[in-house]
């Protein structure tokens, strides 16, 4: 199947009119974005909007040959105008399949916001020019923006449906919906994951494809052309990242977002309960609040056993805090306990760690703080663990292949 894009934006398009963000203000050149709009191999439109047929001749195709036009979502603005040779557009009821004198199937699949999602297959899988085992058809998936399937895409596991080979989806607006089709096995390392519907909450440019790259997948400009099935190399995310930052920096949402697109990751608390501390217990609230639902909460500073372990992908938060409880555990705050093996103690633990991150086949996604940057604290026991926590830090950074630090909710990259 080829694929042409003739929009990727949100449905108020990038950037959106009058809007006086920073974000719409350098969305210029290719980072402008029409509304989403997808024509498959000529024959099949996939959302109708605004100036279509102009979309269309820009990349240098007439829909001429359009011979069904599928609405994803409801047209909340002004009515649409339907090019003259266009088919009237329409939806397929939920479940239900189409198809097309193309040779296209069309089925719908139910999502959880108003309107659908649409599975196409291609018409010959056998004869795509793609490399495909035996007996398994060329699919790819398009989801309308901020939607997730309903429930469990159909067939997505069978043995003759196999992964889509293509997905396009809000991305960054529903990265729950990626982590749902990677738990199914809809999508896998060999699907090609497109974002569309790219509205001005990400900065566009190298930010915006850095945040895509964390969830494996890719955004491409208006009015590319892709083949459905053709090998497309996507940089891995990192299986080690490290993610620094000052007190209210972005941090933690930072690393949450890296791995909101992937199922069953395993969140492993260090801070543990603090009795009688309600503006403590608020913080955790909040952080709980924030975390997906299919996530699993772990509290514990035990990180060895953890990282030796097999499983899903663990986000770990925070390292400062599990300092605070090794060196709790080596009494490290009396100087007499300190000189008489407590330093000895603090290292032996620090090492450990730091062994369990080399060795660690599991993905893991570590915060912790960036400290002694700026005042200097009073205390012999404050500067300690300020000294402590730079050690730790460059001793995990060493074992990750990506570090970032995080400034004022801004990631900069110090590593891979």
């Amino acid at each position: 199947m080829e694929l042409t894009l003739l929009g990727t934006g949100a449905p108020g398009g990038l950037p959106r009119p009058d809007c006086p963000c920073a974000s719409c203000a350098t969305a210029i050149g290719e980072d402008a974005r029409a509304s989403t709009s997808l024509l498959v191999d000529g024959a099949l439109l996939l959302d109708l909007t605004p100036g279509i047929a102009f979309a269309a001749a820009r990349a240098g195709h007439s829909l001429s040959g359009v011979r069904q036009v599928l609405l994803s979502h409801p047209q909340n603005g002004p009515a649409l105008e339907v090019p003259a040779g266009l088919p009237a557009p329409g939806r397929v009821p939920d479940g239900r399949e189409l198809a097309l004198i193309s040779g296209h199937r069309v089925r719908s699949v139910p999502v959880d916001a108003p309107g659908s999602g649409y599975e196409v297959t291609a018409p010959d899988a056998g004869h795509t020019g793609v490399p495909r085992p035996s007996g398994v058809p060329l699919r790819l998936l398009y989801l309308p923006p901020d939607c997730s399937p309903a429930g469990p895409v159909e067939g997505a596991n069978g043995a003759a449906s196999g992964p889509y080979a293509m997905v396009l989806l809000d991305v960054l607006g529903r990265p729950d919906a990626l982590a749902k089709l990677r738990a199914t096995g809809a999508v896998t390392a060999t699907t090609d994951v497109i974002a569309v519907h790219i509205d001005h909450t990400i900065p566009q440019g190298p930010e915006l494809q850095r945040q895509l790259a964390a969830a494996g997948a890719r955004a491409v400009p208006d009015g590319e052309t892709l083949h459905v099935g053709e090998y497309h190399a996507i940089p891995e995310p990192p299986r080690r990242t490290l993610v620094l930052g000052g007190a209210r920096s972005g941090k933690s949402v930072e690393a949450e977002r890296r791995l909101s697109a992937f199922p069953g990751v395993v969140y492993v608390a260090t801070s543990g309960t603090r009795e009688g501390d309600p503006e403590w217990a608020a913080r955790i609230g909040t952080h709980r609040e924030r975390r997906p639902s299919s996530w699993k909460t772990v509290e514990t500073c035990d990180l060895v056993p953890l990282l030796a372990a097999d499983g899903p992908p663990l986000l770990v938060d925070c390292l400062a805090l599990w300092l605070t409880d090794a060196m709790d555990a080596v009494d490290a705050w009396d100087d007499h306990a300190w000189t008489r093996g407590g330093e000895r103690a603090l290292r032996e633990r620090v090492d450990a760690l730091a062994s369990a991150f080399r060795e660690t086949r599991r993905t893991v996604v570590a915060v912790s703080n960036e400290v002694g940057s700026g005042v200097v604290p009073a205390t012999a026991s404050g500067r300690r663990f300020r000294d402590e926590l730079g050690r730790l830090n460059t001793r995990v950074a060493d074992e990750c292949e990506q570090v970032l630090l995080v400034t004022a909710g801004q990631a900069l990259r110090l590593r891979g």
